[in-house]
Protein backbone atom coordinates (compact mmCIF):
# COMPACT_ATOMS: atom_id res chain seq x y z
CA UNK A 1 0.00 0.00 0.00
CA UNK A 2 1.67 3.25 -1.05
CA UNK A 3 1.70 6.58 0.74
CA UNK A 4 -0.60 8.31 -1.74
CA UNK A 5 -3.28 5.66 -1.39
CA UNK A 6 -3.02 5.78 2.39
CA UNK A 7 -3.38 9.56 2.47
CA UNK A 8 -6.36 9.43 0.12
CA UNK A 9 -8.03 6.89 2.36
CA UNK A 10 -7.14 8.99 5.40
CA UNK A 11 -8.83 12.06 3.90
CA UNK A 12 -11.93 10.02 3.04
CA UNK A 13 -12.08 8.67 6.57
CA UNK A 14 -11.65 12.16 8.01
CA UNK A 15 -14.69 13.16 6.00
CA UNK A 16 -16.75 10.59 7.85
CA UNK A 17 -16.58 7.45 5.70
CA UNK A 18 -15.88 4.26 7.67
CA UNK A 19 -12.43 2.99 8.51
CA UNK A 20 -9.05 2.61 6.89
CA UNK A 21 -9.06 -1.18 7.41
CA UNK A 22 -11.92 -3.71 7.36
CA UNK A 23 -12.97 -4.43 10.93
CA UNK A 24 -13.74 -8.06 10.26
CA UNK A 25 -11.17 -8.54 7.51
CA UNK A 26 -8.96 -11.53 6.95
CA UNK A 27 -6.32 -12.07 9.62
CA UNK A 28 -2.96 -11.25 8.09
CA UNK A 29 0.58 -10.54 9.17
CA UNK A 30 1.18 -6.81 9.77
CA UNK A 31 2.50 -5.16 6.61
CA UNK A 32 4.30 -1.84 6.44
CA UNK A 33 3.55 0.67 3.72
CA UNK A 34 6.40 1.84 1.49
CA UNK A 35 9.21 3.11 3.76
CA UNK A 36 9.57 6.86 3.88
CA UNK A 37 12.29 9.10 5.33
CA UNK A 38 11.42 10.56 8.70
CA UNK A 39 11.81 14.01 7.17
CA UNK A 40 8.69 13.53 5.03
CA UNK A 41 6.30 15.44 7.29
CA UNK A 42 3.47 15.54 4.77
CA UNK A 43 2.57 11.94 5.52
CA UNK A 44 2.39 12.58 9.27
CA UNK A 45 0.49 15.83 8.80
CA UNK A 46 -2.15 13.98 6.82
CA UNK A 47 -2.24 11.19 9.38
CA UNK A 48 -2.89 13.75 12.14
CA UNK A 49 -6.27 14.39 10.49
CA UNK A 50 -7.27 10.89 11.57
CA UNK A 51 -7.51 12.11 15.17
CA UNK A 52 -10.47 14.20 16.34
CA UNK A 53 -8.48 16.43 18.70
CA UNK A 54 -8.60 20.11 17.70
CA UNK A 55 -5.67 21.01 15.46
CA UNK A 56 -4.41 23.69 17.84
CA UNK A 57 -4.24 21.31 20.83
CA UNK A 58 -1.23 19.04 21.30
CA UNK A 59 -1.40 15.86 23.35
CA UNK A 60 1.86 14.71 24.94
CA UNK A 61 0.40 12.24 27.47
CA UNK A 62 0.07 8.90 25.66
CA UNK A 63 1.83 7.16 28.56
CA UNK A 64 -1.39 7.75 30.53
CA UNK A 65 -3.94 7.17 27.78
CA UNK A 66 -3.62 7.12 24.02
CA UNK A 67 -5.70 9.39 21.82
CA UNK A 68 -7.93 7.07 19.73
CA UNK A 69 -8.13 7.76 16.00
CA UNK A 70 -11.43 8.73 14.45
CA UNK A 71 -11.98 5.31 12.87
CA UNK A 72 -11.78 3.64 16.29
CA UNK A 73 -14.32 6.03 17.76
CA UNK A 74 -16.65 5.67 14.78
CA UNK A 75 -16.57 1.87 14.84
CA UNK A 76 -17.19 1.79 18.58
CA UNK A 77 -19.96 4.39 18.62
CA UNK A 78 -21.70 2.89 15.59
CA UNK A 79 -21.63 -0.50 17.28
CA UNK A 80 -23.05 0.89 20.53
CA UNK A 81 -25.85 2.57 18.58
CA UNK A 82 -26.58 -0.62 16.66
CA UNK A 83 -26.86 -2.56 19.93
CA UNK A 84 -29.22 -0.01 21.43
CA UNK A 85 -31.43 -0.13 18.34
CA UNK A 86 -31.36 -3.91 17.83
CA UNK A 87 -31.43 -5.43 21.31
CA UNK A 88 -34.88 -6.95 20.89
CA UNK A 89 -33.67 -8.95 17.89
CA UNK A 90 -31.23 -11.02 19.96
CA UNK A 91 -33.04 -14.34 20.49
CA UNK A 92 -30.13 -16.53 21.70
CA UNK A 93 -30.73 -18.88 18.77
CA UNK A 94 -28.18 -17.28 16.47
CA UNK A 95 -30.20 -14.23 15.43
CA UNK A 96 -29.62 -10.59 16.33
CA UNK A 97 -26.54 -8.88 17.78
CA UNK A 98 -24.17 -10.16 20.42
CA UNK A 99 -25.20 -8.13 23.46
CA UNK A 100 -22.35 -8.94 25.85
CA UNK A 101 -18.61 -9.37 25.84
CA UNK A 102 -16.72 -11.28 28.52
CA UNK A 103 -17.97 -14.72 27.44
CA UNK A 104 -16.71 -14.98 23.86
CA UNK A 105 -13.40 -16.46 22.60
CA UNK A 106 -12.73 -13.71 20.00
CA UNK A 107 -10.38 -16.02 18.14
CA UNK A 108 -9.83 -13.80 15.08
CA UNK A 109 -9.00 -10.76 17.19
CA UNK A 110 -6.64 -12.76 19.38
CA UNK A 111 -4.90 -14.02 16.24
CA UNK A 112 -4.34 -10.45 15.09
CA UNK A 113 -2.87 -9.54 18.47
CA UNK A 114 -0.78 -12.70 18.39
CA UNK A 115 0.77 -11.52 15.13
CA UNK A 116 1.75 -8.24 16.80
CA UNK A 117 3.60 -9.85 19.72
CA UNK A 118 4.56 -13.20 18.10
CA UNK A 119 2.33 -15.50 20.16
CA UNK A 120 -0.25 -18.18 19.51
CA UNK A 121 -3.78 -16.91 20.08
CA UNK A 122 -4.37 -19.64 22.68
CA UNK A 123 -1.65 -18.01 24.79
CA UNK A 124 -3.49 -14.67 24.76
CA UNK A 125 -6.34 -13.51 26.99
CA UNK A 126 -8.27 -10.28 26.54
CA UNK A 127 -8.38 -8.29 29.77
CA UNK A 128 -9.48 -4.84 30.87
CA UNK A 129 -5.99 -3.47 31.47
CA UNK A 130 -2.46 -4.30 32.58
CA UNK A 131 -3.42 -4.43 36.27
CA UNK A 132 -5.87 -7.23 35.50
CA UNK A 133 -3.09 -9.18 33.81
CA UNK A 134 -0.78 -8.81 36.78
CA UNK A 135 -3.50 -9.94 39.18
CA UNK A 136 -4.45 -12.96 37.05
CA UNK A 137 -0.89 -14.24 37.29
CA UNK A 138 -0.19 -13.24 40.88
CA UNK A 139 -3.39 -14.85 42.18
CA UNK A 140 -3.24 -17.78 39.76
CA UNK A 141 0.21 -19.11 40.64
CA UNK A 142 0.84 -21.76 43.26
CA UNK A 143 3.08 -19.97 45.74
CA UNK A 144 3.82 -20.84 49.37
CA UNK A 145 5.34 -19.26 52.46
CA UNK A 146 9.03 -18.59 52.08
CA UNK A 147 8.97 -18.34 48.27
CA UNK A 148 10.71 -15.23 47.02
CA UNK A 149 9.60 -12.77 44.37
CA UNK A 150 11.46 -9.81 42.92
CA UNK A 151 10.08 -6.50 41.66
CA UNK A 152 12.04 -3.30 41.06
CA UNK A 153 11.89 -0.06 43.02
CA UNK A 154 10.38 1.63 39.93
CA UNK A 155 7.12 -0.34 39.63
CA UNK A 156 3.82 1.27 38.72
CA UNK A 157 1.16 0.56 41.35
CA UNK A 158 -0.54 -1.66 38.80
CA UNK A 159 2.67 -3.63 38.47
CA UNK A 160 3.35 -4.41 42.10
CA UNK A 161 0.09 -4.26 44.07
CA UNK A 162 -0.93 -7.88 43.51
CA UNK A 163 2.58 -9.10 44.35
CA UNK A 164 2.66 -7.10 47.59
CA UNK A 165 -0.73 -8.54 48.50
CA UNK A 166 0.39 -12.09 47.66
CA UNK A 167 3.47 -11.64 49.84
CA UNK A 168 1.35 -10.43 52.75
CA UNK A 169 -1.26 -13.14 52.27
CA UNK A 170 0.95 -16.18 51.75
CA UNK A 171 4.08 -15.20 53.67
CA UNK A 172 6.23 -14.67 50.60
CA UNK A 173 9.54 -12.83 50.69
CA UNK A 174 9.13 -9.64 48.66
CA UNK A 175 12.25 -7.97 47.26
CA UNK A 176 12.89 -4.88 45.16
CA UNK A 177 15.87 -4.51 42.86
CA UNK A 178 17.21 -0.98 42.45
CA UNK A 179 16.95 0.76 39.09
CA UNK A 180 19.01 3.97 39.21
CA UNK A 181 17.68 7.35 38.08
CA UNK A 182 18.69 8.02 35.41
CA UNK A 183 19.42 4.49 34.19
CA UNK A 184 21.97 4.31 31.39
CA UNK A 185 23.69 0.96 31.95
CA UNK A 186 21.62 -2.14 31.08
CA UNK A 187 24.13 -4.49 32.71
CA UNK A 188 23.82 -2.66 36.02
CA UNK A 189 20.09 -3.36 36.06
CA UNK A 190 20.60 -7.05 35.25
CA UNK A 191 23.23 -7.33 37.98
CA UNK A 192 21.02 -5.59 40.55
CA UNK A 193 18.16 -8.00 39.88
CA UNK A 194 20.17 -11.20 39.98
CA UNK A 195 22.07 -10.10 43.08
CA UNK A 196 18.75 -10.73 44.87
CA UNK A 197 18.12 -14.20 43.40
CA UNK A 198 18.49 -17.20 45.71
CA UNK A 199 17.51 -20.85 45.54
CA UNK A 200 14.05 -19.86 46.83
CA UNK A 201 13.33 -17.23 44.17
CA UNK A 202 10.18 -18.19 42.24
CA UNK A 203 9.18 -15.01 40.40
CA UNK A 204 10.87 -12.05 38.74
CA UNK A 205 8.24 -9.45 37.77
CA UNK A 206 9.61 -6.27 36.21
CA UNK A 207 8.48 -3.57 33.77
CA UNK A 208 9.35 -3.77 30.09
CA UNK A 209 9.22 0.04 30.11
CA UNK A 210 9.23 1.97 33.39
CA UNK A 211 6.10 4.11 33.51
CA UNK A 212 7.54 7.17 35.25
CA UNK A 213 10.77 7.48 33.28
CA UNK A 214 10.25 5.55 30.05
CA UNK A 215 13.33 3.38 30.62
CA UNK A 216 13.34 0.27 28.41
CA UNK A 217 14.76 -2.53 30.55
CA UNK A 218 17.04 -5.27 29.13
CA UNK A 219 14.22 -7.80 29.44
CA UNK A 220 15.58 -10.37 27.01
CA UNK A 221 18.73 -10.91 29.07
CA UNK A 222 16.72 -10.91 32.30
CA UNK A 223 14.23 -13.51 31.07
CA UNK A 224 16.76 -15.83 29.43
CA UNK A 225 18.94 -15.84 32.53
CA UNK A 226 15.91 -16.46 34.75
CA UNK A 227 14.79 -19.35 32.53
CA UNK A 228 18.16 -21.02 33.08
CA UNK A 229 17.57 -20.78 36.83
CA UNK A 230 13.99 -22.05 36.66
CA UNK A 231 12.54 -18.69 37.76
CA UNK A 232 9.14 -17.58 36.39
CA UNK A 233 9.26 -14.20 34.64
CA UNK A 234 6.38 -11.81 34.04
CA UNK A 235 6.74 -8.46 32.32
CA UNK A 236 4.65 -5.35 32.83
CA UNK A 237 4.20 -4.25 29.22
CA UNK A 238 1.62 -1.56 29.94
CA UNK A 239 3.80 1.01 28.17
CA UNK A 240 5.23 -1.23 25.46
CA UNK A 241 2.78 -2.71 22.93
CA UNK A 242 2.38 -0.19 20.10
CA UNK A 243 5.30 1.84 21.50
CA UNK A 244 8.28 -0.42 20.77
CA UNK A 245 8.53 -3.76 18.93
CA UNK A 246 7.42 -6.62 21.22
CA UNK A 247 8.30 -10.25 20.45
CA UNK A 248 7.50 -12.44 23.44
CA UNK A 249 9.22 -15.46 21.89
CA UNK A 250 12.48 -13.59 21.42
CA UNK A 251 12.22 -12.02 24.87
CA UNK A 252 11.63 -15.42 26.45
CA UNK A 253 9.27 -14.35 29.22
CA UNK A 254 6.76 -16.70 30.82
CA UNK A 255 4.01 -14.07 30.97
CA UNK A 256 3.43 -10.59 29.59
CA UNK A 257 0.59 -8.15 30.11
CA UNK A 258 -0.26 -4.79 28.58
CA UNK A 259 -2.81 -1.99 28.38
CA UNK A 260 -3.73 -1.51 24.73
CA UNK A 261 -5.49 1.80 25.40
CA UNK A 262 -2.12 3.52 25.68
CA UNK A 263 0.27 3.22 22.73
CA UNK A 264 -1.94 1.00 20.56
CA UNK A 265 -4.64 3.72 20.77
CA UNK A 266 -7.55 1.42 21.65
CA UNK A 267 -10.52 2.64 23.74
CA UNK A 268 -9.94 2.70 27.50
CA UNK A 269 -10.71 -0.67 29.06
CA UNK A 270 -8.71 -2.93 26.73
CA UNK A 271 -5.72 -5.02 27.75
CA UNK A 272 -4.09 -8.38 27.11
CA UNK A 273 -2.36 -11.12 29.05
CA UNK A 274 0.06 -13.53 27.36
CA UNK A 275 1.15 -16.69 29.16
CA UNK A 276 3.56 -19.12 27.52
CA UNK A 277 1.87 -22.35 26.37
CA UNK A 278 4.18 -24.53 28.47
CA UNK A 279 3.00 -22.91 31.71
CA UNK A 280 -0.44 -21.43 31.04
CA UNK A 281 -2.27 -24.62 31.98
CA UNK A 282 -0.70 -24.44 35.45
CA UNK A 283 -2.26 -21.04 36.12
CA UNK A 284 -5.51 -20.95 38.10
CA UNK A 285 -8.25 -18.72 36.74
CA UNK A 286 -8.54 -15.68 39.01
CA UNK A 287 -12.06 -14.90 37.71
CA UNK A 288 -13.82 -18.19 37.11
CA UNK A 289 -16.77 -18.48 34.74
CA UNK A 290 -18.19 -21.13 32.39
CA UNK A 291 -14.89 -21.93 30.71
CA UNK A 292 -12.63 -21.97 33.77
CA UNK A 293 -11.56 -25.57 33.11
CA UNK A 294 -10.96 -25.11 29.36
CA UNK A 295 -7.43 -26.38 28.71
CA UNK A 296 -7.91 -26.67 24.96
CA UNK A 297 -7.93 -22.87 24.73
CA UNK A 298 -6.50 -21.63 28.03
CA UNK A 299 -6.36 -18.03 26.79
CA UNK A 300 -10.15 -18.22 26.37
CA UNK A 301 -10.70 -19.36 29.96
CA UNK A 302 -8.63 -16.39 31.16
CA UNK A 303 -10.56 -14.08 28.81
CA UNK A 304 -13.89 -14.91 30.45
CA UNK A 305 -14.57 -12.23 33.04
CA UNK A 306 -18.33 -11.71 33.08
CA UNK A 307 -20.48 -9.13 31.36
CA UNK A 308 -18.64 -6.43 29.47
CA UNK A 309 -19.24 -3.92 26.70
CA UNK A 310 -18.75 -5.60 23.29
CA UNK A 311 -18.35 -2.21 21.63
CA UNK A 312 -15.00 -1.83 23.40
CA UNK A 313 -13.85 -5.02 21.69
CA UNK A 314 -14.99 -3.59 18.34
CA UNK A 315 -12.93 -0.48 19.11
CA UNK A 316 -9.94 -2.62 20.04
CA UNK A 317 -10.05 -4.51 16.76
CA UNK A 318 -10.34 -1.23 14.84
CA UNK A 319 -7.24 0.04 16.69
CA UNK A 320 -5.29 -3.11 15.81
CA UNK A 321 -6.33 -2.73 12.16
CA UNK A 322 -5.34 0.96 12.15
CA UNK A 323 -1.93 0.07 13.60
CA UNK A 324 -1.42 -2.66 11.02
CA UNK A 325 -2.57 -0.48 8.14
CA UNK A 326 0.15 2.07 8.84
CA UNK A 327 2.70 -0.65 9.61
CA UNK A 328 3.76 -1.61 13.16
CA UNK A 329 7.44 -0.94 12.58
CA UNK A 330 6.70 2.37 10.90
CA UNK A 331 4.75 3.42 13.99
CA UNK A 332 7.41 2.37 16.48
CA UNK A 333 10.21 3.90 14.38
CA UNK A 334 8.36 7.20 14.25
CA UNK A 335 7.83 7.21 18.02
CA UNK A 336 11.52 6.48 18.61
CA UNK A 337 12.52 9.20 16.16
CA UNK A 338 10.38 11.84 17.90
CA UNK A 339 11.60 10.76 21.33
CA UNK A 340 15.22 11.03 20.23
CA UNK A 341 14.45 14.42 18.66
CA UNK A 342 13.12 15.71 21.98
CA UNK A 343 15.89 14.25 24.16
CA UNK A 344 18.72 15.50 21.96
CA UNK A 345 17.47 19.06 22.34
CA UNK A 346 16.49 18.92 26.01
CA UNK A 347 20.04 17.87 26.84
CA UNK A 348 21.34 21.11 25.31
CA UNK A 349 19.35 23.37 27.66
CA UNK A 350 21.20 24.61 30.76
CA UNK A 351 19.35 24.08 34.01
CA UNK A 352 17.31 21.11 32.75
CA UNK A 353 17.78 17.63 34.19
CA UNK A 354 16.76 14.46 32.34
CA UNK A 355 15.50 11.67 34.58
CA UNK A 356 14.96 9.28 31.68
CA UNK A 357 17.60 7.16 30.02
CA UNK A 358 19.56 8.51 27.05
CA UNK A 359 21.10 5.11 26.25
CA UNK A 360 19.98 4.37 22.66
CA UNK A 361 18.59 0.94 23.56
CA UNK A 362 16.89 2.10 26.76
CA UNK A 363 14.66 4.94 25.54
CA UNK A 364 11.83 5.48 23.09
CA UNK A 365 8.79 7.77 23.24
CA UNK A 366 8.81 8.85 26.90
CA UNK A 367 11.13 11.55 28.26
CA UNK A 368 10.93 12.75 31.84
CA UNK A 369 12.78 15.95 32.73
CA UNK A 370 12.66 18.94 35.06
CA UNK A 371 13.93 22.51 35.38
CA UNK A 372 15.91 23.55 38.43
CA UNK A 373 13.77 25.83 40.57
CA UNK A 374 10.60 25.44 38.48
CA UNK A 375 7.73 23.18 39.54
CA UNK A 376 6.54 20.65 37.00
CA UNK A 377 2.95 21.77 37.53
CA UNK A 378 3.87 25.35 36.62
CA UNK A 379 5.80 24.17 33.57
CA UNK A 380 2.78 22.17 32.44
CA UNK A 381 0.51 25.17 33.02
CA UNK A 382 2.75 27.46 30.98
CA UNK A 383 2.84 25.00 28.10
CA UNK A 384 -0.93 24.89 27.99
CA UNK A 385 -1.50 28.63 28.45
CA UNK A 386 1.08 29.63 25.86
CA UNK A 387 0.77 26.93 23.21
CA UNK A 388 -1.96 24.45 24.25
CA UNK A 389 0.60 21.69 24.81
CA UNK A 390 -0.31 18.99 27.31
CA UNK A 391 2.41 16.79 28.86
CA UNK A 392 1.97 15.39 32.39
CA UNK A 393 3.65 16.42 35.66
CA UNK A 394 4.96 13.55 37.76
CA UNK A 395 5.03 15.08 41.21
CA UNK A 396 6.51 18.53 41.68
CA UNK A 397 9.88 18.15 39.99
CA UNK A 398 9.37 16.06 36.86
CA UNK A 399 7.43 16.50 33.65
CA UNK A 400 6.72 13.37 31.61
CA UNK A 401 6.62 14.07 27.89
CA UNK A 402 5.19 11.28 25.68
CA UNK A 403 5.32 11.49 21.88
CA UNK A 404 3.30 9.48 19.38
CA UNK A 405 2.41 9.47 15.68
CA UNK A 406 -0.05 12.34 16.14
CA UNK A 407 2.84 14.59 17.26
CA UNK A 408 5.24 16.48 14.99
CA UNK A 409 8.65 18.16 15.26
CA UNK A 410 7.27 21.70 15.29
CA UNK A 411 5.10 20.84 18.32
CA UNK A 412 8.15 19.54 20.16
CA UNK A 413 10.01 22.71 19.14
CA UNK A 414 7.21 24.79 20.67
CA UNK A 415 7.57 22.92 23.95
CA UNK A 416 11.34 23.32 23.92
CA UNK A 417 10.99 27.06 23.39
CA UNK A 418 8.97 27.29 26.60
CA UNK A 419 11.44 25.07 28.47
CA UNK A 420 14.32 27.31 27.40
CA UNK A 421 12.45 30.43 28.44
CA UNK A 422 11.56 29.06 31.87
CA UNK A 423 15.06 27.66 32.40
CA UNK A 424 16.44 31.17 31.90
Amino acid sequence: MNRRNFIQKAVVTAAGVSGIAPLLGEVRAPQSIVPMPQADEQFWKELRKQFPMPEDEVYFNTATLGAPPRVVLEKMVQHMRMLAESMARADYHGNGPLLLSGYEPYVELRKKIGLLINADYKEIALTQNATFGMNYVATGMELKAGDELINTNQEHGGGKGAWEQAAARYGLVYKQATVPVPANDPQEIVDNIFALVTARTRVIAVPHIISAYGVVLPVKEICHRARELGVFTILDGAQAVGHIPVDVQEIGCDAYYSSLHKWLLAPAGNGILYVRKDVISNLWTAIASYEWKNQEDPGYRLTQRGTGNPSLIVGLEAAVDFHNEIGPRKVTDRIKYLGDYLRARVQQIDGVKIFSSVHPAMCAGITTYGIDGVSAIELQRQMWVRKKLQPRPMGDKMLRHSVHIYNQEHEIDAALEIVRDMAR
